[in-house]
């Protein structure tokens, strides 16, 4: 798993991270399904365990969610470099991936959020402006089920899995029905995975 360290991969990595910002609209984490299509499945500059364990550890880490956009793009040019044993230069390629999927991912949607914010509230009563931002909820929720989905789905075994599936309908539905902190339902499953339920 491996990218070669030319000019055209770097930018085709930037440019689709900056088309995926543009689509973010619950944050980069909604757009993890299309990360893992490019990245795994078209490209292969990272494995499922990379993909997986980047987020898996942004999301344990304290920060901005977007953090494992930066782990994305530390383990596409650590693999470009040669993996870690590799040297210096994996270690400058792993710092220019960060770097890369960073500026792509913010830049873009940082540039639309405040211009059509400013445009927004200056036009917050129009009939079309209330409309947007009604019919934008369920968008955003489908995109975070297709996230789910496909973190659950990576194990391809349900029928050993169904812990690991139960846990993930019951955290769907406590996100949904009740105002437990999201803390909470983290701690709950990091114990869950300690004691080897899931």
């Amino acid at each position: 798993m491996s990218m070669a360290p030319t000019l055209t991969n770097w930018l085709d990595l930037f440019l689709h991270f900056a088309s995926l910002s543009l689509l973010a609209v619950g944050g980069a984490i909604t757009t993890a399904p299309d990360m893992h299509r490019y990245l795994v499945g078209e490209q292969h500059w990272l494995s499922d365990a990379q993909f997986n364990s980047s987020i898996a550890l942004s999301q344990a880490a304290p920060g901005p969610n977007v953090l494992f956009v930066a782990l994305l793009g530390w383990n596409v040019g650590l693999n470009a470099g040669g993996g870690p044993s590799a040297g210096w230069l994996a270690w400058a390629l792993a710092l220019l991936g960060v770097a890369v999927t960073l500026v792509a991912i913010m830049l873009p949607s940082s540039i639309l959020t405040y211009t059509a914010t400013q445009w927004g509230h200056r036009n917050r009563e129009l009939r079309a402006v209330r409309a947007f931002k009604t019919g934008m909820a369920p968008i955003v929720i489908a995109l975070l089920i297709a996230t789910g989905w496909l973190l659950s789905a990576s194990h391809n075994v349900p029928a050993r899995d169904w812990p690991l599936w139960l846990l993930t309908v019951c955290a769907a539905l406590l996100v949904w029905r009740t105002r437990l902190h999201l803390l909470w339902m983290i701690g709950a499953g990091a114990l869950a995975g300690a004691m080897g339920w899931v």
